[in-house]
């Protein structure tokens, strides 16, 4: 996908020798409006933001971003809604990057190619579909090619080398390098060190493919890890949404606090 805001994105932060910072929100936590403030406000710093559908049975993550996944479904968050929040962003935001990221059920249960064009229309630049690996999300990467969406392949530290191979070659214009094996938003199990050992043996199977690192990165991790081409950020960012709202505080000044903060560990 040439010239896509993803790859330009990577391509502005190299040139300022640093890694993308992606952050991850779940859509409508905790109400439809404030979602699409907190995303508004923290795009100031983050790089691309990746949105996520509420699901009642998030199999890949940990206990704070199912704790937003409820609050969002208890306030009644459809998908539609979630396009709603991506075109309301995108109004003010077309040059900032939106990743979409869910479970395939709820995509077959809505329409396939119903759910590809409102993420066309929507403007959404990437999808990341946790439950529909390769090489079984061929025809739906294919079909997000076509409409310029990108399909963002997962990899984990077992994926075996022919395995990595066939999936860097039909990757789009970025890949996930899922750090260790838990959900998500666990204590970092791995030492920085042998997560960037491992990275280095993928991002030396081709240079040109951008590769981010997600699960258990906070601010006190990220620091070690900024060789990486990008970050991923997201239990961090909804713990703070639940403390914020257990405390009545406001939820926007106070994410938007966490993210700026881990954007300065990486400059």
């Amino acid at each position: 996908m040439k010239n896509s805001l993803i790859i330009q994105t990577f391509k502005n932060a190299e040139k300022e020798k640093r890694p993308v910072l992606l952050t991850y929100t779940v859509a409508g936590d905790n109400t439809k409006k404030k979602s699409l403030q907190i995303l508004k406000s923290i795009s100031k710093y983050a790089d691309i933001c990746e949105l996520g559908f509420p699901h009642n049975t998030p199999i890949a993550d940990g206990g704070q971003i199912q704790t937003s996944a409820y609050r969002a479904i208890k306030n009644g968050i459809k998908i539609n809604d979630v396009f709603s929040i991506v075109n309301n962003f995108k109004k003010k935001k077309k040059d900032k990057p939106i990743i979409l990221m869910g479970y395939y059920n709820m995509i077959y249960q809505y329409d396939e190619d119903k759910f590809l064009n409102k993420c066309r229309i929507s403007k959404v630049d990437g999808l990341i579909v946790v439950d529909l690996p390769h090489p079984e999300n061929k025809i739906f990467a294919s079909k997000c090619k076509k409409k310029n969406i990108n399909f963002v392949q997962l990899i984990s530290p077992t994926t075996s080398k022919k395995r990595l191979k066939e999936i860097i070659k039909d990757s789009h214009d970025m890949l996930y390098y899922i750090s260790m094996l838990s959900t998500t938003g666990g204590k970092l199990k791995v030492s920085p060190e042998n997560i960037m050992k491992e990275y280095k043996k993928i991002k030396d199977l081709n240079r040109s493919k951008n590769v981010v690192i997600g699960f258990g990165i906070t601010e006190k991790t990220i620091k070690s890890l900024k060789k990486a081409d990008g970050l991923v950020v997201g239990s961090a960012i909804c713990q703070e949404i639940t403390n914020s709202i257990k405390k009545r505080q406001n939820t926007v000044i106070n994410v938007t606090n966490v993210v700026k903060k881990l954007k300065n560990k990486i400059l």
